[in-house]
């Protein structure tokens, strides 16, 4: 059976799957993110049991996409240990000998969500994941908007909350001053030495989460005007997505005119978590028809 294979490359985890034509999941599995050559060896042994076809890596970052770079297909300055400029691309290509697509794993998020979940029956999509970390990916049409890199959403410098202003932040680049920094799980608890989902849903941590959300939407929407922007991630799952929605309009101000927010700001629609693999897919496939 000919199969198209997905790769969701995390910095804890590498979600490898494979799936018919009609998108249905025939195996997924998860190996844990060790060194480059254990992991990736574990990789190339999963896929080889299987007729693919064609495959779709949506990875951890930063990483270089552009085709005519040396460096195409390389995880490059990560924090990770052991894995900066690691080529990944290369030894996927060389053992299984099909065409390979290479992009960040939000990416790939935006991508499902485009096809398979809310974004469905709309021409442009921005896409955020607020968990471990925060990242953005953009589609339109059915193309990536990106130029000489991949967006860094994630690290746009946001207004801190006026409960907020103590808060020394999480990111080792921008500590307080990005969305990042601000907004992700580990944000939560570092303010209250607790996970988010220990955490009850009425926390007041959870307002300051929206309220970085709702201003990092209205920054999107002024910059793209998407007709949808959605939301995922582990932390997203806690938000009251009607707080979001709220802090749009106070960023907003009734300066532009915009869609009912209800259809703006959503929250993920594919389910389990898929929208990583499901987009990896349509990605496999779109690579066969070039």
């Amino acid at each position: 059976m000919k199969l198209l294979g997905s790769i969701e490359a995390g910095g804890t985890k590498f979600v490898c799957s494979v799936a018919n034509f009609d998108f249905e999941i025939i195996k997924s599995i998860q190996l844990p993110t060790t060194s480059p050559e254990e992991t990736l060896t574990a990789v190339i042994k999963f896929f080889e049991k299987y007729e693919l076809t064609a495959l779709a890596v949506g990875s951890f970052g930063p990483i270089d996409i552009q085709e005519d770079s040396e460096r195409y297909g390389f995880i490059t300055s990560t924090p990770k240990l052991g894995w900066k400029n690691t080529d990944i691309v290369g030894p996927l290509k060389s053992a299984l000998k099909v065409p390979v697509v290479w992009t960040t794993d939000v990416n790939s998020s935006a991508y499902g969500e485009k096809m398979f979940g809310n974004g469905q029956g709309t021409h442009s999509i921005v896409y955020f994941t607020i968990g471990t970390g925060i990242g953005g990916g953009s589609v339109q049409g059915n193309q990536f908007i990106g130029g000489i890199s991949h967006a860094e959403m994630g690290h746009a410098i946001v207004e801190r909350h006026e409960k907020d202003r103590d808060f020394l932040g999480v990111c080792p680049f921008h500590g307080n001053r990005c969305l990042e920094g601000l907004a992700s799980g580990p944000s939560i608890k570092a303010r209250t030495g607790r996970s988010g989902e220990d955490l009850p849903v009425d926390h007041e941590v959870f307002d300051l989460i929206a309220y970085y959300a709702g201003q990092i939407a209205y920054n999107t929407y002024v910059n793209l005007a998407p007709e949808r922007i959605i939301f995922g991630g582990s932390v997203l799952q806690s938000i009251d997505m009607t707080k979001v929605r709220k802090y749009f309009n106070e960023f907003n101000n009734g300066y532009v005119q915009t869609s009912d927010l209800d259809d703006l700001i959503q929250i993920s629609g594919v389910a389990d978590n898929g929208s990583a693999t499901f987009g990896n897919f349509a990605l496999a496939l779109e690579a066969l028809k070039k």
